[in-house]
């Protein structure tokens, strides 16, 4: 959810984007119908059912989410609408009960106030009492169908299809050979000795995966036969593929394993052709593979974790050339999505299967699993995971970029300093490495941060860590890579790049530009046209004519926003 400083900070967007640009997973804006109370109401009800059932979010009301520039987009709510009856008439008209959290948002456009509507994560599905229903996917509102619901219900731990019981005697359906992969899997995690050392059926009640002398589908699923699972798990198979181009391989294997075994197999399959990178540091030598073990593993676990084994598809692995695919039946759950999962509370589909898994150290219930993907990732100078949910499916894609030697030596040595670089610093860092500057706003976007908390990053990364340069005052602060870490972490082949040089070319471009269309008799250049000389940003065009302006008196100002022109007086 957004909170109010945050909305302002957003409203102020409004003069160069509209309001639908701005809109999320968990953020809607909403005009006010003025024609009729009864309609205004009905929508206020309608958004609080569905950002209820997409896992909570804000919706601005009194914004035309269509129209550009403050005072076209930002119109009011009227003044004689009471957020204390709104909250009575949401509360009356769903089911189960939503107490949404209305706040007013002074303006100086329009009616002069907006009503802002909080909407905390709760227990779906919701709808209205007359059973009606939409679920927010995205930027937009869904109708809640029968097959939303029943992934709402899946998501939530409702219809957990791995708590069922199964029919047969536990000890015939169980796999030795998968039960003493789980507890090596276990003891590596440090998990004490005296649960492992348990039998099988003991340390499987312990686990609460025998339920009234039955074994649970998890249980199925983490220890069972070949046989058992295929009974059980009709829709379960897992593969690999090498392949050579995009509809061709060269190597298959496929299994029905428990997920123990399963996991051991699809890592061997990748490890043998995981290329090796040795690094040397001093008298030491270490080797990096392309694809780190760690990431893979975090990656795999969740597609088993996190599939849908009622849909029929496999746990599916591609490894390419110059990429690794990982993908498992099922969307994502719950509201996330790949541009909220750093941040998103986690969403567990299967929840006995999540909860053994937890309790084996396998799996955490904090959501540092796909955190460590990044991480393992950027602290050798790579890309970060690309997550992709299709709808029915989700993929990892793991790019095979080159290990960047400097980059790796860097975080190593600030971590014997006692610096442990947080995913949100090496995005920033390779963000930096790759562009000449980044701003608040791009900062959140990559880190997936709110801006102020974006700004306190940047800021920590400046004053207290040291590895940044502020530049600029007010909206057109952006914070450059200091210029000596700068060169020091620039892999071989890849020259860093003169920002200052660059700035200078193009203050040197403009101020030709103008004087001659003075000495033409030509009017001067707006914003965009600067943007399209320079190929610089839209706030990277008004901070180099501020300094230009400084520099050269001649240069003059006219107009405001989009009606903004310099020109050269002669």
């Amino acid at each position: 959810m957004r909170d109010l400083s945050e909305i302002r900070l957003l409203l102020d967007k409004l003069e160069r984007h509209p309001a639908g640009a701005l809109e999320g997973q968990d953020l809607d804006f909403k005009e006010w119908n003025t024609r009729s109370i009864r309609d205004a109401v009905a929508l206020v009800v309608e958004m609080a059912v569905c950002m209820a059932n997409g896992g909570g979010g804000t919706v601005v009301f009194g914004v035309n989410d269509k129209a550009v520039g403050r005072s076209n987009a930002i119109l009011g709510v009227p003044p004689e609408i009471d957020i204390n009856r709104l909250k009575k008439a949401v509360y009356d008209a769903t089911d189960p009960k939503l107490t949404p959290v209305f706040q007013e948002l002074s303006v100086p456009e329009g009616t002069g106030r907006l009503i802002v509507m909080q909407i905390y994560p709760g227990l779906p599905p919701y709808t209205d009492t007359q059973g009606r229903g939409k679920i927010r996917i995205g930027k937009d509102c869904q109708p809640l169908t029968g097959t939303l619901r029943r992934r709402v219900m899946v998501e939530t731990g409702e219809t957990d299809f791995t708590a069922t019981p199964v029919s047969g005697r536990p000890e015939s359906l169980i796999s030795a050979a998968a039960m003493e992969r789980l507890r090596e899997a276990a003891r590596r995690e440090n998990v004490p000795d005296d649960l492992l050392r348990r039998p099988d059926r003991e340390l499987l009640s312990t686990l609460g995966l025998i339920r009234d002398g039955r074994l649970l589908r998890a249980g199925v699923l983490l220890t069972g036969t070949e046989n058992a699972i295929r009974e059980h798990f009709p829709g379960y198979v897992w593969t690999h593929l090498r392949m050579v181009s995009d509809t061709d391989y060269s190597d298959r294997a496929d299994g029905y394993d428990a997920l123990p075994i399963a996991l051991e197999r699809i890592l061997d399959r990748i490890m043998a052709d995981n290329p090796i990178t040795t690094v040397s540091q001093g008298l030491f030598h270490f080797e990096i593979r392309t694809y780190p073990e760690i990431a893979l593993r975090e990656a795999l676990l969740n597609a088993f974790v996190h599939a849908d084994y009622r849909i029929h598809g496999p746990i599916l692995v591609k490894q390419f050339r110059d990429r690794l695919e990982i993908s498992n039946p099922g969307g994502l759950p719950g509201g996330i999505t790949p541009n909220n999962i750093l941040r998103h509370e986690p969403v567990p589909r299967n929840p006995a299967l999540v909860d053994t898994l937890t309790r084996l150290r396998l799996v955490n219930r904090s959501n540092l699993g796909v955190r460590r993907m990044y991480q393992a990732l950027l602290i050798e100078g790579k890309e970060p995971p690309e997550i992709i949910d299709e709808g029915e499916a989700v993929r990892v894609i793991f790019r095979a970029s080159d290990l960047s030697v400097p980059f790796r030596l860097f975080v190593a040595e600030e971590a014997d300093k006692g610096r442990i670089l947080t995913v949100e610093d090496l995005l920033i860092l390779q963000y930096l490495l790759r562009h000449p500057e980044i701003d608040t706003t791009t900062a959140a976007h990559i880190t997936q941060q709110t801006e102020s908390d974006a700004r306190e990053t940047l800021s920590r990364m400046e004053l207290h860590l040291g590895y940044l340069e502020r530049g600029g005052t007010g909206r057109g602060t952006y914070w450059n890579l200091r210029p000596d870490l700068h060169r020091r972490l620039s892999a071989p082949g890849h020259p860093e790049r003169d920002r200052r040089i660059d700035w200078e070319a193009a203050k040197t471009r403009v101020l030709s530009v103008l004087m001659d269309r003075a000495k033409r008799g030509e009017p001067g250049l707006s914003n965009e046209e600067i943007r399209r000389i320079t190929h610089l940003d839209r706030n990277q065009a008004r901070r180099l004519m501020q300094e230009l302006m400084k520099e050269n008196p001649q240069i003059k100002k006219t107009g405001e926003r989009r009606w903004t022109r310099y020109t050269y007086a002669m």
